[in-house]
C-alpha cells in the first residue's frame, strides 16, 4: 500500500443525493497511472455499492500512451481547437450534484434531494417544487433589458461517429442565468420526431475571460429534466434523437 502522503485527490468532497447513480469527472487524472483508490464517507453513513473501473498497464513511461487511450467513456464529446489537441470529455448523466457548479437541475424528484422544499397543492392533487432555480440579471439599469419566455424547435444531433461528436462553439451569457425545459409534441403540431434525450455541454469561465477547458463538463439529460446555467457560464446543448443511437 502507498503512503498516504503521496497520494492525489482525484474527487473532491462532493454531496450526494439518495437512491440514484452518481457520476462525476475526476481531476488529476490526465497522462498518470494510478494503482490504489480511498474513499471517505462524510459522515460516515455506508455507501450501497462503489465501482472502480480501469484497465491493465505495463509499468513503461506515460508518454508513451495517447489522449484516446485515456477515454474512460464509450460515449463522449471532443473539443478540437486543432489537430494536435483534442480534448476527450466523457458525457454522463444529468444530475443535480454533479452539475451544481454550472447551475440547477429543473425537475419533479423523486424522492426528493436535501435542502428541496416540497408542498401540496392545487387541493392535494399536485405537489409543488419550490425554487429549484432562480432568475438572475446583473445588467445595468440603462440597458432595457427584460425577462422573456421563448420556444425553440431544434435539430437533431446527427454527426456522431464512434459514439463521437465535435464540439465547435461555446457562448455565456455574462448577466443573466438562462433556463431550457424541454417540451413534447402536441396534438395539431406535425411532430413526429421529438427528442428523448439531449446532450448539455458547460465550462466555467477562465482568467482570460474564455472558457476553462479544464471545467469541460457534458451531461446526457432526460425530456424529464430542465437546466439552469448560472451567469457567466460557457454552455452548449444538443437536441439528440433517437437515445439508443446514442
Amino acid at each position: 500500500m502507498p503512503d498516504e502522503s503521496s497520494w492525489t485527490l482525484v474527487l473532491p468532497r462532493s454531496k450526494l443525493g439518495p437512491h440514484r447513480q452518481h457520476y462525476f469527472e475526476l481531476e488529476n487524472v490526465d497522462d498518470k497511472i494510478y494503482t490504489h483508490v480511498k474513499v471517505t464517507i462524510y459522515p460516515d453513513g455506508g455507501l450501497k455499492r462503489i465501482r472502480v473501473t480501469g484497465r491493465k498497464v505495463e509499468p513503461e513511461p506515460v508518454s508513451r500512451y495517447t489522449e484516446s487511450e485515456y477515454q474512460v467513456a464509450d460515449r463522449s464529446l471532443s473539443h478540437s481547437p486543432n489537430s494536435s489537441n483534442i480534448i476527450t470529455v466523457p458525457v454522463v448523466p444529468l444530475t443535480a450534484e454533479a452539475y451544481k457548479p454550472f447551475g440547477q437541475v429543473i425537475q419533479a424528484y423523486d424522492p426528493k434531494p436535501d435542502g428541496v422544499k416540497v408542498t401540496p397543492a392545487n387541493g392535494g392533487t399536485a405537489a409543488k417544487f419550490h425554487k429549484l432555480s432562480l432568475l438572475t440579471s446583473s445588467y445595468p439599469a440603462e440597458a432595457g433589458a427584460s425577462t422573456g419566455i421563448s420556444v425553440y424547435r431544434c435539430q437533431p444531433l446527427e454527426d456522431i461517429e464512434n459514439g463521437v461528436t465535435a464540439l465547435k462553439t461555446l457562448e455565456r451569457h455574462p448577466f443573466t442565468s438562462q433556463a431550457f425545459i424541454p417540451m413534447g409534441s402536441g396534438v395539431g403540431e406535425g411532430l413526429t420526431d421529438t427528442a428523448d434525450s439531449y446532450l448539455v455541454v458547460v465550462a466555467l469561465n477562465g482568467s482570460d475571460d474564455r472558457p476553462d477547458m479544464k471545467t469541460l463538463r457534458a451531461f446526457v439529460a432526460s425530456t424529464a429534466q430542465g437546466i439552469s446555467y448560472n451567469a457567466g457560464i460557457w454552455r452548449k446543448y444538443f437536441l439528440h434523437h433517437p437515445c439508443s443511437s446514442y
